[in-house]
């Protein structure tokens, strides 16, 4: 758990006349030198070899500037000013920035975005892995316009793959993968009109467990077990479900005997499954989406971190002798924003980080792609001129005439202290600005103000940032389609392009050891 910001301001640090202690012209000098051998030795290294495996992570709504705010906040924790921070994949050494509106929206939604990633085809807002000829809820001509996903392609050429995710595994992030509906909401089989399921349109609970490529998804991760079993189940399944299935169907039982893998619901009995001896791995831990990261260990059932369940999953694809695809996913950075709770949006941006990290760790760096990306970002904005090392979360306080920090938060124009971050849409708007405190809007329940008042903070219509390394990384380099991410993806494969279905060029899956 990210443990809480200190309210003490950093502006100590500052000396006069140079700034932070040792940031001298000589440091700066020494910093961008440092800076270009970096660069030089990437370039270097330029590895034009073939991946075994791809690791795809989206932090889901992960805006630059959230990218920025985290970096600021992560270094703040660990006792520095902050802005000189690097969260870890901040360090990979090839970077690019994707458009992301939708074919029918300039700024777009998840279900769009992440068809795009997915499929290196942009569609309409709210539809999943079905091309933008169709229209929304349109159900009746889904199968002609299914596109290939990369996991299914993954699937058909006998890799292992697998989805972790923080919200419900049916979500629209990690549905694009898999499903192919012309609605995101028909996550489970009440929420489909009754003429699509008269036509048997499946819901996307059942198209996951249904797959029909290779031998189906292998390790799945994330929240919302009440999608996936029908009424009247009983026991941890159902605990906290409201709502259950309606068809009879026990989509956890379905799953189970197709792969023979393990079905948890908790973080104990997730962390006693032996990766070593596992064939799969079914893990709901929340009737819905799982907890934000700071609220994860007040869970009275307990749920794994992003990087817990990251590393799970690479230990068990990793035993397929023909390599993985996996997709990693924080999602609630967007919920976050959403709310437009700042702390927690950075917080879960933080563990994202962490999950990077311990993927590095764990997979080859010569034979594994890494992209980390966004599907899309949120009107977050750093503003105010604050100070070197004035808390992220905190009030605006600027500098005097001489450079130097100055003693009182900085006012607006009438007199009242304001936020360094803010929202351009929201939920929070006074009628007459409070005379905001420190230790106030450092909380991690305090919602910032935005500019225009909605009843939630909406998505943002900028460009998101791609971060690689690893074989192939250096293709992204420049401002691209969201949609390359996908072929870049099948290019350090060495599969080339795909404009539809593939037949497997490899014999089935070996057996694992």
């Amino acid at each position: 758990m990210v443990r809480r910001v200190p309210v003490v301001l950093l502006a100590a640090l500052v000396v006069s006349g140079t700034g932070l202690a040792g940031e001298t012209p000589a440091h700066w000098r020494a910093e961008g030198r440092r800076e270009l051998s970096r660069t030089m030795a990437a370039l270097r290294s330029v590895d034009w070899s073939h991946a075994r495996n791809v690791i795809l992570f989206v932090g889901d709504g992960m805006s630059m500037t959230t990218v920025d705010a985290a970096r600021i906040l992560a270094g703040q924790l660990e006792g520095r000013p902050g802005e000189e921070h690097e969260l870890s994949f901040e360090r990979f050494p090839f970077v690019a920035l994707a458009r992301t509106y939708n074919t029918n929206q300039q700024t777009p939604d998840s279900a769009g975005t992440m068809t795009a990633l997915a499929t290196g085809v942009k569609t309409r807002a709210g539809m999943l892995a079905v091309d933008g000829q169709l229209l929304r809820r349109q159900f009746s001509r889904t199968a002609e316009h299914a596109l290939p996903t990369i996991l299914e392609l993954a699937e058909d050429r006998g890799l292992a793959t697998g989805i972790v995710t923080t919200t419900r595994v049916t979500h629209a992030t990690p549905a694009a993968l898999y499903a192919h509906t012309p609605e995101r909401a028909w996550e489970r089989d009440g929420d489909l009109p009754p003429a699509a399921r008269e036509a048997g349109m499946a819901d996307i609970a059942r198209q996951l467990v249904e797959n029909p490529h290779g031998d189906g998804i292998d390790v799945v991760l994330g929240g919302g077990r009440c999608w996936f079993v029908p009424a009247g189940t009983e026991g941890p399944a159902a605990e906290g479900c409201a709502r259950l299935r309606t068809d009879g169907r026990d989509l956890l039982e379905a799953w189970r005997s197709r792969t023979g893998g393990a079905v948890v619901f908790d973080a104990k009995a997730f962390r006693a499954v032996d990766p070593a001896t596992t064939r799969a791995l079914f893990g709901l831990f929340a009737p819905s989406h799982l907890q934000y990261e700071h609220d994860r260990k007040r869970d009275p059932r307990g749920e794994p971190s992003l990087t817990e369940m990251t590393e799970a999953a690479i230990r068990i694809l990793s035993r397929d002798p023909d390599g993985f695809f996996l997709m990693v996913e924080a999602g609630r950075i967007d919920h976050a924003h959403h709310a437009a709770n700042a702390y927690r949006a950075l917080t879960d941006t933080i563990e994202l980080s962490r999950a990077v990290a311990r993927a590095r760790e764990l997979v080859d760096p010569k034979r594994t792609l890494i992209i980390v990306t966004a599907d899309h970002g949120h009107p977050l904005t750093i503003a105010g001129y604050a100070t070197r090392g004035a808390p992220i979360l905190g009030l605006v306080r600027s500098n005097d005439g001489r450079g130097l920090p100055r003693r009182s938060p900085s006012p607006d124009r009438h007199g009242r202290p304001y936020t360094i971050l803010g929202y351009q849409t929201g939920p929070v708007r006074f009628a007459e600005r409070p005379n905001l405190e420190q230790k106030h809007v450092m909380a991690p329940d305090y919602r910032q103000e935005s500019a225009i008042p909605l009843p939630h903070e909406t998505h943002g219509g900028e460009d998101v940032p791609i971060y690689a390394v690893g074989p192939h990384a250096q293709l992204f380099q420049r401002t691209v389609e969201q949609t390359y991410v996908f072929h870049v993806m099948l290019e350090a494969w060495g599969w080339g392009a795909s404009d539809g279905p593939v037949v497997p060029k490899r014999p089935p899956r070996s057996p694992r050891r």
